[in-house]
């Protein structure tokens, strides 16, 4: 299954056969003081920096998010949607819980873009899927419901199910429905990756979708993250996972390795790129 998004000129295409896409999570106020001050002074250039830097980095899709307390993220999301798009050509994934900032966002945005994310709860069904519709974008379906996060694979991959069937009711495409398994810290809960692992492997192999996840999440609060986070990733695109958000500082290295190790980058092209880029 292909997943196309855009900017405004150029495509990206997430493909459940092709290399890993990463989308960049780096644009995100939290635990990011000096930029949550810089936007609350209208001051981009912190935001430009890191689109730069992640782009730099391996970025093929970026992730905008700019909440924060107090913020208007109505006003400022496609303040900040805008400004990245007058100056990087590359499709965003729009990224906040208030459905009306997501639909100002969209209607200020160039292109094709992502949003994260739709979850099982009919509150979230009902207000993301028609602006999804209407502005022609690709959602990711979170494996959330108002039972919470399950520890059972079969009932996140349920939970996708629901909301997939309900996106193409209100027609959205099923490529352009993407799936978060969501990942969990491992110091909290010892199974954590098992279960996400084992979601991915069956929305791959009995749904065929496209798989996102916060690919960081489970190293939280532990050392040594960027090991954790490597090999989770490694196994995660092994299983099916074909478009984690993460920082592409961390993981584009490890990204690229995977895809070589499984073929996915004839007579390692890109690796080879990505590191003679490097130095």
């Amino acid at each position: 299954m292909r997943t196309i998004l855009s900017g405004t000129a150029n495509e990206v295409v997430i493909d459940t056969e092709g290399p890993v896409v990463i989308i960049g999570e780096s644009i995100n106020p939290t635990r990011r003081i000096k930029l949550a001050s810089a936007l609350r002074e209208n001051d981009f250039s912190p935001v430009l920096e890191l689109a730069l830097t992640q782009i730099r980095s391996g970025a093929d899709i970026l992730d905008v998010n700019v909440g924060f307390p107090g913020v208007d993220d109505e006003k400022l999301l496609p303040e900040v949607v805008k400004v990245i798009q007058d100056n990087f050509d590359i499709p965003l994934c729009i990224d906040s819980p208030n459905p009306a900032a997501i639909e100002a966002a969209l209607k200020a945005a160039k292109g094709k873009c992502l949003i994260n994310s739709v979850n099982g709860n009919e509150a979230s069904l009902n207000s993301l899927l028609p602006v999804a519709s209407e502005y022609g974008a690709a959602i990711i379906a979170l494996c959330i419901d108002e039972t919470g996060i399950s520890d059972d694979p079969v009932k996140r991959k349920s939970i996708a199910a629901a909301i997939i069937e309900r996106a193409v009711r209100a027609g959205i495409k099923p490529e352009d429905i993407i799936v978060d398994p969501v990942a969990m810290a491992v110091s909290a809960e010892p199974r954590a990756c098992l279960v996400t692992l084992d979601t991915i492997r069956l929305i791959r192999s009995d749904m065929g979708h496209n798989i996102t996840m916060g690919s960081s999440n489970i190293s939280f609060g532990l050392p040594g993250r960027e090991s954790l986070n490597s090999a989770f990733l490694t196994l995660a695109v092994y299983c099916g996972l074909t478009c984690p958000i993460a920082n592409p500082e961390k993981i584009t290295s490890a990204a690229r390795a995977t895809d070589l190790i499984l073929g996915r980058d004839d007579y390692a092209v890109r690796f080879v790129e990505y590191f003679q880029n490097r130095t």
